[in-house]
């Protein structure tokens, strides 16, 4: 075969090779990560490229926040807003970028010589293909296939985790809110018992130690608000970042009070399969794996022949009118290098993956017992102070009010019981809050949670 020949046959086995290689897709790879999060949350996800796009994410972030936000607000703002999680997109680009440049022809390379002896002139000229490279392109782009369905995977764990975080956080925001404006009603009742107490030591008919009493009252009244307030504008703060918000959009509305806790909590049959199953970030360990088992039949393969170039040569000379035509393979020798420590740590790396998939396994279904677990417990404790506590201490104070009415208790034990029914309520908001921020774990348990890719990159 003359080495024109040669080269087009090359050059056709490289067509039919690759005839099917990747572009870049209209989406960039985020349609599926759009899907999964409407899926789970019923909200859209966005990436943003272009001004126009984040020009629209702004007027409709503007819109939401013009009224109080509830939990689905608060979550689609993050969802549009935070640019931590639009920079976490790129890995898609990346990702993308990777696979379709996997999927390209490698370049020829071409060589130009001249040399003379005397009066003689000799040109050369080749055209080179790494044939290695070629052969081996379907099983390489098939590898970075399986990462960038990977990454899409990561990017949609992370917006699901982003928007987790998010709904948590507004949980806890209106639950601070609630507490302080209980904790304040405290502090008001103590107020006028500290006050009362004052005006009747001065008058001679209060003991020292009563006065003490509510004085001491007051002071703890006192610094659980000052508690209450910081504990409400960290969380506040905290929702703030996680909306991406500053500026005048940090004086966002909230609505009054949580949600009101469901009659029954949702049962789940055979919870820990559906999350072995179905959690995001076990499936992206199954990819990373099942690429990283490509990557070691790949190693294996090139562990002897890891350079292997085809070209076809064209020669003149000055004295002769004759074209000197050929062909040259270029050839590795592996006389130092066959290529066992490249196959060795591949088989390291691949091994190192299938136990993290076990251990990874053995850890969802444990995640996803615990967060069920603490999903029934809360709401059974949000039921007793619902349907137990409250109702009780409200009981209490009605009785106490007539008493009161029938002067045989006095103002003061109005006072204290009025305390501690604020204080029954306050307990039964936490107990709320915390029901609805272990639904909100249950439900990440059962997507998963974002790790750390095999490159040490955060997903």
């Amino acid at each position: 075969m003359t080495g024109r020949r040669l080269t087009q046959a090359v050059l056709m086995a490289s067509a039919l090779t690759l005839g099917g290689c990747a572009s870049f897709s209209n989406d960039g790879g985020f349609g599926e990560v759009q899907r999964i999060t409407k899926s789970h949350t019923g909200l859209d996800a966005g990436w943003h490229k272009t001004d126009v796009e984040f020009s629209a994410a702004r007027q409709r972030v503007a819109e939401l926040l013009a009224k109080p936000l509830s939990v689905d607000d608060a979550v689609q703002v993050a969802l549009l807003n935070h640019r931590g999680l639009q920079a976490s997109y790129s890995e898609l680009g990346i990702s993308e970028a990777d696979l379709v440049q996997a999927s390209r022809l490698p370049n020829p390379r071409l060589s130009f010589g001249r040399s003379a002896r005397g009066a003689e002139r000799e040109i050369d000229r080749g055209f080179h293909v790494d044939l290695t490279r070629l052969l081996l392109a379907p099983l390489v782009s098939g590898i970075e296939a399986r990462r960038f369905e990977q990454a899409r995977r990561l990017a949609a764990l992370e917006t699901l985790s982003v928007a987790s975080q998010a709904r948590k956080a507004w949980f806890q925001a209106v639950a601070a809110d609630e507490s302080l404006r209980y904790t304040q009603e405290v502090l008001k009742a103590a107020d006028a018992g500290e006050e009362l107490a004052s005006r009747m030591a001065q008058a001679g008919n209060w003991s020292r130690l009563d006065h003490a009493r509510e004085q001491s009252f007051y002071a703890d009244a006192a610094l659980n608000v000052a508690r209450a307030t910081q504990a409400q504008r960290s969380a506040r703060e905290r929702l703030t970042r996680l909306m991406g918000l500053w500026g005048d959009q940090t004086q966002f509305a909230l609505p009054p009070r949580l949600p009101e806790l469901p009659a029954t909590p949702d049962e789940y049959q055979d919870i820990e399969q559906h999350a072995v199953d179905q959690r995001l970030d076990l499936q992206a360990l199954r990819s990373q794996t099942q690429s990283l088992a490509s990557n070691l039949g790949l190693s294996k393969v090139t562990r002897v022949i890891n350079v292997l170039e085809v070209g076809a040569t064209r020669n003149s000379f000055s004295d002769s009118p004759t074209t000197e035509r050929g062909y040259d393979i270029s050839l590795e020798i592996p006389l130092f290098d066959w290529g066992g420590a490249r196959v060795a740590k591949a088989e390291a790396v691949y091994m190192q993956s299938v136990n993290q998939l076990a251990q990874a396994a053995i850890e969802a279904r444990s995640e996803v017992r615990e967060a069920y677990l603490g999903y029934r417990s809360s709401h059974d404790v949000a039921r007793h102070y619902r349907d137990e506590i409250v109702p009780l201490r409200k009981r209490i104070s009605e009785e106490n009010q007539l008493r009161y009415n029938g002067m045989f208790i006095s103002v003061f034990d109005l006072l204290a019981d009025a305390r501690e029914q604020i204080t029954a309520v306050n307990g039964y908001i936490d107990a709320l809050r915390d029901f609805w921020l272990a639904q909100s774990d249950l439900q990440m348990a059962m997507i998963g949670q974002p790790k750390m890719t095999s490159d040490g990159r955060q997903p």
